[in-house]
């Protein structure tokens, strides 16, 4: 369990999943509740870290939840979480910090993810939890590791990849998500040499994949900051040569803030590695502010549709009007599509219908250490891959 615990109190189930989400990847343990006894027992017993609080809740006052913390001495930070007006969510700042409370700010509904994001980084930086030597020692002392998500094909639904996420392991502090320390790590120049050791430890686990006879691509993601301050190209060749792997066997995912950055020395690295056969991901497709004639002019094997769209694309008549034209124009540039956040067996039929090609997300498997990857995939194949019914 990690000692990082954020306990939501939110009566829209919707709000309280993307919380929830976004939390999880920043390393949370997470419970949501509406009831306020439960919720206050929660506070007594499970010893939250953060309260995320919605103020306007049938039959509950947040201002009340927010006196009745006081009256506990709660020392979570309260995150205030409303769509209330906003001299409605200052009194209640005003009204938590007179009572003695942790108040880590407000964030105004409909929430922004990248807003949602931020308030959990600095609840960390104002909570002296990491600092730039924190990180260089972490790395130092081999407390970042690597996790492995499968990708499975949608036609065969047999596995053709993972993506490999890093996590760090803090020795007291417990796990603490990506969400929080990649972030940190791209304000230093840890994360140089970051990049560099997860290039080298997924190359060379993907040899041992490779001989054990498990063929998957593993996808790797890269910095903004590094396709700049690095040769990326060298770097990654580099590790295939030492470790004896195919370079095809390797995908690099880069988001379209790094894309879209017209710098011939990216574009060049970029088909350098599309010419010797490393896969190119174009990742959060959808989120970002590119360009068609630029995503024309990058030489990218796949897009990867954000979760927002997919998360609700059975249901959601716009989602999937997006993804199917996401799909189109992809396979019309000789492109895969990739759909991430896959947790219901509908979504996956959608997906399937959709003319989607690979997919990943916990309906398949939760990141998992490198060593249960052939132990899940075994298990995979004999329940879903000959059959190929999954979602159909």
């Amino acid at each position: 369990m990690s000692s990082n615990r954020l306990l939501i109190i939110d009566d829209e189930p919707e709000v309280a999943a993307v919380i929830g989400r976004v939390a999880r990847g920043s390393g949370y343990d997470t419970i949501v509740t509406t009831d306020i006894d439960d919720f206050l027992d929660r506070v007594r017993t499970w010893n939250p870290t953060v309260v995320a609080l919605d103020l306007s809740m049938p039959d509950l006052d947040g201002l009340q939840v927010l006196e009745l913390l006081g009256d506990e001495a709660c020392r979570a930070r309260i995150l205030i979480v409303s769509g209330r007006d906003h001299s409605v969510m200052t009194e209640a700042l005003a009204l938590g910090l007179r009572r003695g409370l942790l108040m880590a700010g407000i964030l105004q509904k409909p929430l922004r993810l990248d807003e949602l994001r931020a308030a959990f980084r600095e609840i960390f930086e104002e909570a002296g939890l990491i600092s730039k030597t924190d990180l260089a020692e972490a790395l130092a002392a081999g407390q970042f590791t690597l996790e492995y998500q499968p990708k499975v094909d949608l036609r065969s639904m047999c596995p053709i990849g993972v993506e490999a996420l890093a996590r760090w392991h803090h020795p007291t502090r417990g796990t603490i998500g990506p969400g929080i320390f990649i972030p940190l790590l791209e304000q230093s120049n840890v994360i140089l040499d970051f990049t560099r050791h997860i290039i080298d430890v997924a190359v060379a686990q993907s040899r041992v994949w490779h001989d054990q006879g498990l063929k998957l691509q593993t996808a790797i993601n890269i910095s903004g900051r590094c396709w700049t301050a690095l040769d990326v190209g060298e770097l990654v060749l580099a590790a295939c040569r030492t470790h004896g792997l195919d370079p095809r066997c390797l995908v690099l995912e880069l988001t379209e803030t790094v894309a879209m950055v017209d710098e011939p020395r990216t574009l060049a690295t970029m088909r350098k590695l599309a010419d010797l056969g490393v896969g190119l991901s174009l990742d959060d497709f959808g989120t970002g502010y590119s360009s068609l004639m630029q995503l024309h002019k990058l030489p990218f094997s796949e897009i990867k549709i954000d979760r927002s769209f997919v998360e609700d694309c059975d249901t959601n008549d716009e989602s999937r009007i997006i993804i199917e034209s996401v799909t189109e124009m992809a396979h019309n540039l000789g492109q895969k599509v990739v759909a991430e956040g896959i947790e219901r067996d509908d979504v996956v039929g959608s997906l399937v219908k959709m003319g989607c090609d690979v997919a990943q997300g916990y309906f398949f498997a939760r990141p998992m250490p490198a060593r249960d990857i052939r132990p899940w995939a075994r298990d995979w194949n004999d329940r879903w891959c000959a059959t190929g019914v999954v979602g159909h």
